[in-house]
């Protein structure tokens, strides 16, 4: 690295190095003066999109993930690492190490309404109230490297190139082909072409490149070029997939080896994948799973029915096993730079499987135009000839296909929790995670304390002997609301909080909150559609999550004091972080409507 005077050198240094109380109000470091901390690790973030809990092999599953498993087994598995329940609000919270109310993704974009729009914390993107983790890693000298999905802001003062990414390849939007076939005439006239940026310029996936594959090669990319620079400054690189999510397509080849898997149906999936969590000890091995929600039994459906649902598992499965295959392409290029060694690795799902019955695009999933009537979620959406999407079985998981895999398969994926995205049931919030790398104690351990995803920042910053300020860019920023989870990862803790501090979750107006091993769950009646149905109860149900993962025992009634603490707990997240509050009236009249 070139020689660079004294004072600039020493000026990040000193900023990240007062506590965050203290830090004084002084604009991000310029990267070209920028001194990463001595020693200073790199830093490879892997966010799989709506991968199932148990999916993975190092966490019960069939599919064959061996770059991931060998990762997880050298490192330590997560069994209590929450999320949000969908996408961006995780991203928002991954990203700032604040709560997702604050941070700007209250609610989806996509479904902003009018009870939340404009709302502070309701922007839709990823607000000035924070910092991003690349923000700050870049100004204490870091190189910071995306490619992949950000889902956290459209404009270009929103995108990857203005929230810190030197170099970035980055989806938007939340979803798209995963063989770029929805850039076309027909897509982009019906509202739904995907927005692609390179290091903040227009850009595209390349047609008939698979996502998957594409994302990986760019990231590779950024790391060699860098090492062919002499860039000796230590990296965070961000690789957020877009898969498994829907449209479930992949690379024929890859579906082809899971050909007939699948044909005795998701009832035997959930059994065999309970199983194999006891037998490596990821569950309690007396852990009940939840009654599965909305799902027609297998034995009652046709042949060809159980046909076309099993092809679907395949092509879900096949997107897993190439997710596979191109981290063990990137974990390949930092060993082949000799940089793997002074790697942290982390790895999560950004929330649990995706549930809801798709066939189609859906309009919901559009920018968000505040001029639009509320779309209906349980009006079934029509497919748009023009489109040319072909959803017959021969063709599922080919580029021309569009369709999710349902809740049989996303409630098989995660068992033994209840519920799915979507949901502040595990189901929904509770993710495959694992933590492998320098600095972390190895040996295949499983850490089984409750963490989250508001961790993940100032673990980093932890990690990488910086400290959070103040303020930045001229501007008071919140402090981080996660804790590091260098104790946990080094094996000098067990947990990283106590069994007093309280976590909150909220979207959509569904309720959770956890507490040590107990956890309170609030499903409205009225406002939540699951699969075009409600799942709801109307009242705060009870759990203690440690020895009943499932969720299947509700012990309010039981427990009438630890309840009425941890509802009081709720209302005061609730409060301080600018929660929306349900809406009573819309909810009644939703009763009304649909009993």
């Amino acid at each position: 690295m070139p020689a660079k005077p004294l004072i600039a050198a020493a000026l990040p240094a000193l900023l990240f190095a007062l506590p965050a109380a203290a830090a004084p109000d002084t604009p991000p470091v310029p990267a070209a003066q920028a001194v990463a901390p001595k020693d200073a690790p790199n830093f490879l973030v892997i966010v799989a999109d709506d991968l199932g809990w148990s999916d993975l092999g190092a966490f019960g599953g069939e599919i064959a993930t061996p770059n991931l498993d060998a990762l997880a087994l050298s490192g330590v598995r997560f069994t209590g690492f929450h999320t949000a329940p969908t996408c961006s609000p995780t991203r928002s919270m991954l990203m700032s190490g604040v709560d997702n109310h604050q941070a700007g993704l209250g609610t989806m974009a996509e479904l902003l309404s009018d009870a939340t729009r404009g709302r502070p914390g309701y922007e839709g993107y990823l607000n000035d109230r924070v910092a991003s983790i690349a923000e700050l890693l870049r100004a204490g000298g870091y190189t910071t490297l995306m490619a992949g999905k950000w889902h956290l802001g459209l404009t270009p003062d929103r995108e990857p190139a203005a929230r810190g990414f030197e170099h970035s390849f980055a989806l938007l939007q939340g979803l798209s082909n995963h063989f770029g076939a929805d850039q076309n005439a027909a897509w982009q006239k019906a509202g739904l072409a995907p927005s692609y940026r390179d290091d903040g310029k227009p850009a595209s996936l390349p047609a008939g490149r698979y996502s998957t594959d594409y994302l990986a090669d760019r990231l590779i990319g950024y790391l060699d070029q860098a090492k062919r620079a002499g860039d000796d400054r230590p990296f965070f690189a961000y690789l957020p997939f877009t898969a498994p999510h829907w449209p479930l397509q992949a690379p024929s080849e890859t579906i082809a080896k899971y050909e007939g898997r699948y044909d005795a149906g998701y009832e035997v999936l959930r059994e065999a994948r309970l199983a194999r969590q006891k037998q490596l000890g990821l569950v309690p091995a007396d852990a009940v799973a939840h009654t599965t929600e909305q799902v027609r039994p297998w034995a009652s459906l046709t042949a060809e029915e159980r046909a076309i649902e099993a092809r679907k598992m395949e092509v879900y499965a096949a997107m897993i096993d190439r997710l596979d295959q191109n981290v063990g392409r990137v974990i390949a290029a930092l060993k082949a730079q000799g940089r793997f060694d002074n790697t942290v690795i982390l790895f999560l799902s950004d929330n649990g499987p995706e549930g809801n019955v798709i066939e189609a695009p859906s309009p919901r999933f559009k920018e968000a135009d505040p001029k639009a009537p509320p779309v209906d979620p349980d009006a079934p959406t029509p497919v748009d000839p023009s489109l040319g999407i072909d959803n017959r079985l021969a063709n599922i998981g080919a580029a021309t296909s569009y369709i999710g895999y349902g809740p049989g398969w996303a409630q098989a994926n995660s068992t033994p929790s209840w519920l799915v995205k979507g949901y502040p049931a595990e189901g929904g919030i509770r993710v495959s995670a694992f933590a492998a790398g320098k600095g972390v104690a190895g040996g295949g351990r499983i850490a089984t304390a409750n963490l989250d995803v508001r961790d993940i920042a100032p673990t980093l910053l932890d990690y990488a002997g910086l400290k959070q300020p103040a303020s930045f860019a001229g501007r008071p920023i919140l402090p981080h609301q996660g804790h590091s989870l260098r104790p946990v990862l080094t094996a000098a803790a067990p947990a990283v909080r106590t069994a007093d501090e309280a976590v909150g979750y909220e979207l959509f107006y569904r309720q959770a909150l956890r507490k040590g091993d107990w956890k309170i769950v609030y499903l409205p009646a009225g406002t939540n559609r699951y699969t075009r149905k409600g799942v709801s109860t109307g009242r705060w149900q009870l759990f203690d999550v440690a020895r009943d993962p499932g969720e299947t025992r509700d012990l309010a009634a039981a427990e009438p004091a630890r309840l009425a603490d941890l509802v009081a707990a709720y209302d005061a997240y609730a409060k301080e972080k600018g929660v929306v509050p349900l809406p009573i009236a819309e909810v009644q009249a939703a009763v009304v409507a649909k009993p």
